[in-house]
Order: C-alpha cells, then sequence, then structure tokens
C-alpha cells in the first residue's frame, strides 16, 4: 500500500522545465529536427518488416515518441518502434492478427506501469548480460534473414515459413529468381549507408541513402525505362495520412490467456532496451535515469498507442545517442521529433510512397549488423564458459524459436549457472585440535585449543539450497570419530534460505538423538532473526548460540569436559 501510495514517478520533462532557457531550446530544437528526420526511415522499415503498413509505423513513432518524452525518466532517451520487436510483432499478427497485436502491447504497457510502480525498476537491469546479448544477436539474424527477398527482389510463389530454417530453404530454392537491378539498388544503398559516416558522422546514412537511391530510381524510371523494382506506393498503395481515432480495444479472458506469454515478452523486451539505451544516455550525459519513472512512461506510451493502431514501443539506442550528439540535453527534443514525425505523415507521404523496398531492406541489414554486437560476442568468448554457454543458448533459440522461449530458458540457464557458482564458492571447512580465533585479515590472531570430542565447521558462503546438501554430506564424512560437540562457525554466512534453515533443523535433531550437542558461532543478525522465526533457536540452549568463536570454544569444552565426567561416572557405577 505504501508502495502504491507514493509511486516513484518524475517524469524528466516536468523537472527539465525548471530553470528551462531559450539557449537550451535552441539546442532541443535541432537535436529533435535530426533525429525525427532520422526517425521516418526506421518507423517506416521496421513497421514494413513487423507485417504493417508504413503509416502504422510513423503514427507508432509520434504518438509513442510523445509520451516516451513526456513522461519517461530519461531526460535524452527518444522512443519509437525497434528492430527487437519485428520478429514477436510479425509472429504474433500471423497468428492473431492485429486485434491480438493490440491486445498484447496493450497488456505489455500496463505490465510496464506495474513494474515502474512497485520499484522494479532496477532489478530489470540485473537482467544476465549473456541473455541481453544473446537475444540481441539472435534478433539481428532473424532481421536480417526477413530482408532477403525485399533485397534481391526474389519471386516466391509458396507462403515463407516463419522459422529460420524453412524461410533460408525457401530462399535458396527461388534464388535463381532474383532481380538484378534490385539488388543493384540494395547494394547501391547499403554503400551509401556504409560510407556515408565516414564523410560525416552528422549527416545519417540510412536517410542519404533513401534520398540519393530514391531520386536515382525515379529519373531512371521516367527517362531511362527502367522496371521491376518495388517501392512504398507499389506494395501499399495510397498511403492513408489520416490521423487514427482511438478506438477500443476488445478484451476476454480467452485472448488475454494466449496472448500474455506475448505481452510478458514485449514488456520484457521493452524494459530491458529501454533501460539499456538509457544507461548508455547516462554514461555519456553524465545524468541518472529514474528507473521507474521510465518504465511509468514506457507502459503509459504501450498503453496508449494500440489504441491507435500502433505497434510496440521502446526507447531506442541509435536514436538516443543521435539526440545526444546533435545537442539534445531535455525531452523537449523528443517532444521536436515526435512533431518533424507529425508534418512528414501529414504532408510528405506521397514522396515516401517512391521509396524502394530494396534500400529499405538495406537499412534494416544495417540496423541488424549493427544489433549483432560481434564484438561483444568475440570479446565474451574468453569468459567463463556457464556464461558463453548463455549466450549460445540463447541466440540459438531466439533464431530457430522464438523471442518468448529463448528469454524464459535462457533465464533458467543463468539461474542455474548462479547458483552453481555461489555453491562451488561455499566452502566447509573442518577443523578437530586447534583454530584460528580471527574474525577478520586484519584481527590479531589467536589460537584456540579444542577439547577431545569437539569439531568445529566452518561455513564460508551463503548457506542456501545450493550449498545446504554439501554441508550435509560434509557433517557425514568429515571425521571418522563421532564428537561430542559439534560447533558450526557462521561468522561468513551472509544469508540463510528455508533449505539451509531445514538442513540445519534436521542436523540439530539428528545431532541430539546421537547424543551430540550443537553450538553455534558467529551468527549474523538476520541470520539469528531467519532461525528465530523457524524456531531454530528453541532447540539449543540460549548459551550455546554466541557471537564469537572464542565464546563458543569455552562453551564446547565445557561441554566435553562434563560429557566425559559423565561418562566416566557412570563407568565407575557400573564397575
Amino acid at each position: 500500500m505504501s508502495i502504491l501510495s507514493r509511486p516513484d514517478f518524475h517524469p524528466a520533462l516536468v523537472a527539465a522545465m525548471k530553470g528551462y532557457s531559450f539557449s537550451k531550446f535552441k539546442q532541443d530544437l535541432t537535436a529533435g529536427l535530426v533525429v525525427g528526420i532520422i526517425a521516418i526511415p526506421l518507423a517506416i522499415a521496421f513497421a514494413i518488416a513487423s507485417g504493417v503498413t508504413p503509416s502504422v509505423g510513423l503514427v507508432t513513432a509520434i504518438i509513442g515518441g510523445f509520451l516516451v518524452s513526456a513522461f519517461g525518466g530519461n531526460s535524452v532517451q527518444i522512443g519509437g518502434p525497434t528492430g527487437a520487436f519485428i520478429v514477436i510483432i510479425y509472429n504474433i499478427i500471423s497468428l492473431y492478427g492485429l486485434e491480438g497485436l493490440a491486445l498484447a502491447t496493450f497488456m505489455a504497457g500496463c505490465i510496464l506501469v506495474l513494474l515502474g510502480l512497485f520499484r522494479l525498476g532496477t532489478v530489470i537491469k540485473f537482467i544476465p548480460y549473456p541473455i541481453v546479448v544473446g537475444f540481441t544477436a539472435g534478433i539481428a539474424v532473424t532481421i536480417f534473414s526477413t530482408q532477403m527477398p525485399d533485397f534481391f527482389g526474389l519471386t516466391i510463389d509458396e507462403k515463407v515459413p516463419g522459422d529460420f530454417i524453412g524461410k533460408w530453404g525457401v530462399y535458396l530454392r527461388h534464388f535463381s529468381t532474383i532481380d538484378m537491378t534490385t539488388a543493384v539498388v540494395g547494394l547501391l544503398s547499403l554503400a551509401i549507408i556504409i560510407i556515408t559516416p565516414k564523410i560525416s558522422k552528422r549527416i545519417p546514412g540510412a536517410l542519404t541513402a533513401i534520398v540519393v537511391v530514391t531520386l536515382l530510381l525515379w529519373i531512371a524510371k521516367e527517362y531511362f525505362g527502367v522496371t521491376g523494382v518495388q517501392t512504398i506506393g507499389d506494395r501499399f498503395g495510397i498511403i492513408n495520412t489520416e490521423l487514427p481515432c482511438p478506438q477500443m480495444i476488445g478484451f476476454d479472458m480467452k485472448s488475454i490467456n494466449l496472448l500474455l506469454p506475448s505481452a510478458f515478452t514485449i514488456a520484457m523486451l521493452g524494459a530491458i532496451e529501454s533501460l539499456l539505451s538509457a544507461t548508455v544516455a547516462d554514461g555519456v550525459t553524465g545524468s541518472r535515469t529514474n528507473s521507474n519513472t521510465e518504465l511509468i512512461g514506457q507502459g503509459i506510451a504501450n498503453i496508449t498507442v494500440p489504441l491507435f493502431g500502433g505497434i510496440p514501443v521502446t526507447g531506442a539506442i541509435a536514436r538516443t545517442m543521435a539526440n545526444i550528439t546533435n545537442g539534445g540535453r531535455t525531452p523537449v527534443a523528443g517532444v521536436v521529433h515526435a512533431l518533424v514525425l507529425l508534418i512528414t505523415f501529414l504532408f510528405a507521404m506521397p514522396l515516401i510512397s517512391l521509396v524502394p523496398m530494396s534500400c529499405l531492406a538495406a537499412v534494416l541489414i544495417m540496423v541488424s549488423y549493427n544489433m549483432s554486437g560481434w564484438r561483444t560476442i568475440k570479446g565474451m568468448v574468453n569468459n567463463p564458459k556457464g556464461d558463453v554457454w548463455v549466450l549460445v543458448v540463447t541466440f540459438l533459440l531466439t533464431v530457430i524459436f522464438d523471442l518468448t522461449i529463448a528469454i524464459e530458458i535462457g533465464m533458467l540457464l543463468a539461474v542455474v549457472v548462479f547458483l552453481r557458482r555461489v555453491s562451488e564458492n561455499t566452502t566447509i571447512k573442518v577443523y578437530g585440535d586447534q583454530l584460528d580465533a580471527a574474525d577478520s585479515d586484519m584481527t590479531k590472531h589467536e589460537v584456540l585449543d579444542l577439547q577431545p570430542g569437539v569439531s568445529v565447521y566452518e561455513i564460508d558462503g551463503p548457506f542456501f539450497f545450493g550449498a545446504a546438501t554439501k554441508f550435509d554430506e560434509m557433517m557425514r564424512v568429515s571425521t571418522s570419530e563421532v564428537p561430542v560437540v559439534r560447533i558450526i562457525r557462521m561468522r561468513r554466512v551472509p544469508f540463510i534460505d528455508s533449505t539451509g534453515i531445514h538442513n540445519l533443523r534436521i542436523l540439530i535433531e539428528a545431532s541430539h538423538k546421537e547424543g551430540i550437542l550443537v553450538v553455534l558461532s558467529g551468527v549474523r543478525d538476520n541470520v539469528r532473526d531467519a532461525l528465530h522465526r523457524s524456531h531454530i533457536d528453541s532447540l539449543i540452549a540460549r548459551d550455546h548460540i554466541c557471537d564469537h568463536i572464542s565464546k563458543a570454544v569455552i562453551v564446547a569444552n565445557e561441554l566435553a569436559v562434563n560429557r566425559r565426567r559423565e561418562m566416566a561416572g557412570v563407568m565407575t557405577v557400573m564397575d
């Protein structure tokens, strides 16, 4: 209740308005104009690749971009459709239609808002890096593979399968249908995109390629009779330039149950990509993103966009960096970028219709190359084998199956690898004659003598289910003689979970049945509280739970001496 009554929602736009000046506005205006121009071809390309019309991509970028800037927690974040969503959007549309996509996007928006309200923005950042790299590279390969027909002008007279292997099988069977003119247009576009940044980093390569290639193709068609190269207008006809009115989204439990996994995937992808983009931006600008506000802002955008027929939105790293590079420092730049897109949508769509599909394919091929992160993957080859395996498996699952499975299994593998590492780092030492009483390397060392029958078991690391079994096995095989007193030294146990508590309870009860006394040493306050809540402390005398090993050894030695005297008295009576 306290979380919801005081949500961590502080839009960066509100904060930016305090002390806002005309000089800042000029910077934001320039940056917004440039980013808006850059976003035009990307919004159109991502829309077409996702299986929707160019106008849907622009509407998404307009509404989503504005809302992300207005309600987000980062000052320079630019929101809109991104390549990460292409695969999942395409699959949802093919299975459930546009109505299914709208419902999944709306639910994803609600999930993002809830994540922000419950202050889980920081937690999202902890998703293992190999998973992020793996599914990002997998998405890049998938995007690349979907552009082959448009890039080469292939004539395919059968339905292209959705799976990666089947898709490339169809491509290879129809590669003889390649249209050379279309391929030349695609290769020329790709060359311009690659070369332009080498001439000037301020000029967007994608936009340059679209303008130059579209103009050349128009001249070739008008004056030289060149045909066969498909344009956006050829595929989609006259593009609607009317702003759509909001439409209600239909809800029913069957659809919700069917689309919830997809909605969760969209939400996770959106959260990861937006927070990753925000983190990168913070590193450049020196600002600090409010992660929870950013998630709420992304959620608001994804709740609103499907009402207008749009597709999912998230923070776009490339556009955000372009915003920073061109002087943008407040969310006003993002608002200007949305206005530029709106003007383009209302007045420039006839020109957009002239853009060749192979040129857009070249744009997306370059996007996929930049997304692949092959340099990062190359640098991670020498990382721990567990991380490499998580990356490889996540990548392969993304390419061969889908993102939902990739994220789920990738997270499971990452958890398993993490638990294995922690359990391996949890060590158990056994002392039978002497031990060092020092609590740290800086503490003066004091050697303590142990009475016969006193054994010390020191746990170094978390006492959780991954280490509890190891501790239990160590107890059974550590000593040849049954001890009289067991000291369990827990000074280096940062936490204990229910499995650790369970195993400890069983050990204490089994020890008591065997006539062995148990003494706990160096128990931290949080561990002591956990033991108290579980009533473990009721199984041990209060003075048998000690805060330092020296006290525990004194107690244990006295218990051992007393036990020997008792045994000696029993033997005397028997004699």
